[in-house]
């Protein structure tokens, strides 16, 4: 390694011990976007050894702004976001293992991921996939570090199993109905402060530094200059499902059958087929021909145009309909293309 992390190493509560733990760490990231950008280059920067990074969404315009990893060529080429960001992350850093995942993220296949791992990054922006990493971290014992940003505030906590109460418990408190960059906007300051938090608590985990670790939630709000913490270990209850003394773990009970969705602050309807069902990008252009419509193919999709929306359809059958709120039509829609 030579001279490489030497500055982190000067930093005594790290030093070389913590750096070799480093060196031997996996961690997952579920999303690389705003917040699993930074997060996962800081890791990589710091000698995490292995990374797991899952997203199932690819590289706009948009994204730019405040998602650090990726380049206005990735944006025009469509390139997904976990490609572009293993691509710079190998750039900053050959010696990386990365591992990365082009899906959405169901209860089994981050049970699997969670295999062997160390630490769990909330990099997501909705309170489903936040209670299945809620879920998965009770269940294996290891810990994940929530972290949401929307405008100009951001909230960070570890949740820690036998140290703290779970997300589960939390959820009473928190709004029915969370705002998202895709609504309320977001300035990339406060993403970049919730990031730096998040890998904060990420090293002190990582490094066996975990007295030094938040026991408070920490919110704060960079553009009116405000900040609170609060204190959530009297809210565990005893009857919770993820963290109480009988728990069931709901959030990883998965039904059968082909699963409709409207992505949290999106005008998109993602549809993830059946096991059972196998659906490619040739599908898709077959679609597209029927249709009469143009398209694009790229390595991981194919892009078309029907009924006035834009349709993404990847490799492994997981369909986005853009520009549409309304899961009953999307399921319409669904039937209409593939029968």
């Amino acid at each position: 390694m030579g001279t490489r992390y030497s500055r982190q190493t000067l930093f005594k509560p790290i030093g070389e011990e913590g750096q070799e733990r480093l060196k031997n760490a996996h961690v997952i990231v579920i999303g690389c976007g705003a917040l699993g950008s930074p997060v996962s280059e800081t890791l990589v920067r710091a000698g995490v050894g292995k990374l797991t990074i899952a997203d199932r969404d690819y590289v706009e315009m948009s994204n730019l702004q405040r998602q650090q990893l990726f380049t206005e060529q990735d944006a025009l080429d469509g390139v997904p976001k976990v490609v572009a960001a293993e691509r710079r992350l190998k750039e900053i850093r050959q010696d990386i293992e990365i591992h990365t995942v082009l899906d959405h993220v169901d209860g089994p296949l981050l049970e699997q991921l969670a295999e062997n791992a160390d630490l769990i990054m909330d990099a997501t922006d909705n309170f489903e996939t936040r209670l299945l990493m809620n879920d998965v971290a009770w269940k294996k014992g290891i810990p994940w570090i929530h972290g949401a940003c929307v405008g100009s505030s951001g909230t960070v906590f570890p949740f820690v199993p036998g140290r703290s109460a779970c997300f589960r418990c939390l959820l009473p408190v928190l709004p029915s109905v969370n705002e998202t960059c895709d609504t309320a906007g977001i300035i990339a300051p406060a993403v970049q402060i919730v990031a730096a938090r998040q890998s904060a608590e990420a090293l002190k985990w990582l490094t066996g530094n975990h007295d030094a670790m938040m026991t408070k939630l920490l919110h704060f709000d960079v553009w009116n200059n405000t900040q609170a913490e609060a204190g959530i270990s009297r809210i565990r209850k005893a009857n919770c499902e993820t963290c109480g003394e009988s728990p069931t773990y709901p959030s990883l009970h998965q039904p059968e059958g082909t699963h409709y969705a409207v992505l949290c602050g999106r005008e998109t309807v993602q549809i993830v087929p059946d096991g059972g069902r196998t659906l490619s990008v040739a599908d898709g252009v077959r679609v597209a021909e029927r249709l009469g419509t143009e398209y694009r193919t790229t390595p991981f999709f194919v892009e078309f145009h029907a009924e006035g929306y834009r349709c993404v359809l990847f490799q492994n059958g997981r369909l986005l309909i853009h520009g549409l709120k309304d899961m009953k039509q999307g399921r319409k829609l669904y039937h209409q293309f593939f029968g």
